[in-house]
């Protein structure tokens, strides 16, 4: 058994790339465990320069010099900066308010139809199944209720954090795209001169970070918006909180679009109630949904490497569990890491001989 484990680990743990990869990975997981909040401008930052990688380079290719077009790219930045603070922030901020002030309302209504569902089904619920049911609504509205006081004793600091983000962030993005050559060439100092595992792993990464990080951002502006107009046109109350969620919600496969199904036919009913309108309402937000998924997706993501659902799935639990926002974000890159590590690993020997030759 020993001499077994002991060839396993000369044939794929021998040379110095490998254990070097392996203690890259490891640092880079314990990293992001214990310092992942600290470091959250940093990789907000990193994010927001490679979207913008994109621009610099196009400018760069029409012979704009390299610090002009990065300052076209930061000043693109910072004019979105502004327009959200500025025009964005206020209408969400009202709308967000008016639903709070609306949700006792909505809940006596949810209660008033509740307390009617013995009446028309008795055969599927029964009074003392609607009493859990609404005994379970006030507390949940009495948690809401301090979550809410405890988020207004404490927006300080929140406050604080957001200016931090909204300085240093834009900060980060400047040196980042100005300096990207820079950083590349120092941190390739650190590895050996021949890798070619990590190149082929770093080859295949960089083209499916790039199509997914910037695919993921459009995809967000696209169906937000158009789930924006498309609620305004209806009619529906709080159209723009909504269309953002709706936007939001394709961060997170497959759950995102089942979650946020639900406030968009909770908000459509109470307002409407069961009529054509609010037919009219799911039958809009499931054509969105459907050419998000077979029309959108496909052309935003044409180069990404094809993940089995049950693998995105995991791969959004389990990222999601150990980084949060950010876990969920990126859960399909890190799948995709995995998946080039694990095709990588077995032909190393013969990348090491291409190399080589």
């Amino acid at each position: 058994m020993i001499k077994i484990f002991q060839n396993w680990m000369d044939r794929y743990f021998s040379d110095e790339e490998t254990v070097l990869l392996l203690l890259i990975l490891a640092l880079g997981l314990l990293v992001v465990v214990t310092m992942g909040a600290i470091l959250a401008p940093m990789i907000a930052s990193i994010i927001i320069a490679f979207l913008l990688q994109g621009l610099v380079q196009r400018l760069t290719g029409w012979g704009v010099p390299h610090l002009a077009a990065v300052i076209v790219a930061f000043l693109v930045l910072v004019s979105l900066l502004l327009s959200g603070i500025f025009i964005l922030f206020p209408m969400l901020w009202q709308q967000t308010s008016n639903l709070f002030a609306e949700v006792p309302g909505m809940l006596a209504d949810w209660q008033e139809i509740m307390q009617a569902l013995p009446e028309r089904y008795p055969q599927f619920v029964s009074q003392e199944q609607v009493d859990q049911m609404v005994a379970m609504l006030g507390s949940k509205l009495g948690g809401l209720g301090q979550t809410v006081l405890s988020f207004s004793l404490g927006k300080a600091p929140v406050l604080v954090a957001v200016l931090i983000y909204l300085v240093l962030v834009p900060i980060l993005v400047f040196f980042f795209l100005k300096d990207s050559e820079l950083i590349r060439n120092w941190l390739s100092a650190f590895l050996p001169q021949k890798r070619p595992v990590m190149s082929s792993i770093w080859h295949e990464m960089n083209l499916q970070v790039a199509n997914y990080v910037r695919g993921k951002v459009i995809e967000i502006l696209i169906v937000g918006a158009v789930s924006f107009v498309c609620f305004e046109l209806l009619g529906l109350n709080y159209a723009l909180l909504l269309g953002i969620g709706v936007g939001l919600s394709v961060l997170i496969p497959y759950i995102g679009a089942a979650v946020v199904t639900l406030p968009v036919a909770m908000i459509g009913f109470l307002q409407w109630g069961l009529s054509s309108d609010f037919y009219w309402l799911m039958i809009a937000y499931a054509i969105i949904q459907a050419l998000d998924g077979n029309v959108l997706v496909p052309l935003l993501f044409s180069e990404a490497v094809n993940l089995h659902p049950v693998a995105i799935i995991l791969a959004v639990l389990v990222f999601g569990g150990i980084w949060g926002f950010w876990g969920v974000f990126f859960a399909i890159p890190l799948a995709t890491l995995i998946k080039a590590i694990i095709n990588a690993w077995p032909v190393r020997d013969q990348l090491i001989e291409q190399e080589s030759h």
